[in-house]
């Protein structure tokens, strides 16, 4: 265990409104909101917090719905803090709060390949780690070499990827321990055919999702052999409503904020287009996405 600062640097700040964080721009306030300076920094705060404490880790936001009643709890913010990044040889190094699209970008233009479908993916390193990523049939976890925790004593711990039970969108870890940093494995590459490939990816992106309005990246997982975004499609409820929560006319699997939309509208726009997949399809649509919070 490494040594500890004794006193914090980060900034602290009480009933933070989190619609200012999230990527569908709505949510409640937090109790406490912490920013670190760095991975030591945060481990002497979590050191200062109850064992009972509820915490939210929060990169960039998206694929994430905070309730309009807000977070009860202490919401630690890592997206433009935890940032250290290197490139030895064909290893990539980042802190949680990385953004996936620099990682593709660095390790393109280093000539590494693998990581070009990260450029897609809405958010840091650290969310991407926790829900398995992936895109264009990848995922970030057949990359991982090795992960730095974190845990409520400040105990910093090096795992492999064995340590922890990974599946579609979904990853089981010890108890109590966060995410803190990885190293990706990656493949000697071409330069240019890679940011070609990630400049395609993007442009692809652009052009069938609404990334130009409030939104959360994927709604709902895609069912084993098919799409949730056909799914929806196919039944008619693009454009479907409620207050200000819509059923995107680009994407049927992407929910968009009009501006005026309540993180109760969305919820309650979720439930409906479950209900009625339910009731036409016999499909059970699993939310990709993650609620947390208190209703107001």
């Amino acid at each position: 265990m490494v040594a500890l600062a004794q006193t914090l640097q980060g900034e602290l700040r009480f009933n933070e409104p989190l619609s200012k964080y999230t990527s569908w721009r709505v949510g409640g306030n937090a109790q406490r909101f912490y920013r670190p300076t760095g991975v030591q920094d945060l481990a002497l705060f979590l050191t200062q917090l109850s064992s009972s404490e509820p915490l939210l880790w929060l990169g960039l936001g998206s694929n994430l719905l905070v309730r309009d009643g807000g977070f009860a709890g202490t919401v630690i913010s890592t997206a433009g803090t935890l940032q250290d990044f290197e490139i030895q040889g064909q290893s990539l190094y980042a802190e949680v709060g990385v953004y996936c699209s620099k990682l593709a970008k660095q390790a393109a233009r280093a000539g590494l390949s693998g990581a070009a479908f990260l450029a897609g993916i809405p958010g840091t390193l650290g969310g991407a780690l926790a829900m398995n990523a992936g895109a264009h049939q990848a995922e970030i976890w057949e990359l991982v070499s090795e992960v730095t925790t974190v845990d409520r004593q400040g105990v910093l711990r090096q795992r492999k990827p064995e340590e922890f039970k990974v599946s579609y969108r979904h990853v089981e870890r010890p108890a109590n321990e966060w995410f803190v940093s990885a190293t990706l494995a990656l493949v000697e590459g071409d330069k240019e055919s890679e940011t070609a490939e990630i400049k395609a990816l993007l442009k692809k992106r652009n052009m069938s999702q609404p990334t130009n309005q409030p939104c959360a990246g994927s709604v709902f997982r895609n069912p084993e052999n098919d799409f949730a975004g056909r799914l929806i499609e196919s039944n008619g409820l693009k454009g479907l409503n409620v207050g200000g929560a819509h059923v995107s006319d680009k994407h049927a699997n992407f929910i968009v904020n009009d501006g005026s939309a309540t993180a109760a509208d969305i919820e309650s726009l979720i439930l409906l287009v479950q209900q009625k997949i339910e009731l036409a399809e016999g499909v059970t649509l699993q939310p990709e996405i993650h609620i947390v919070g208190e209703i107001a």
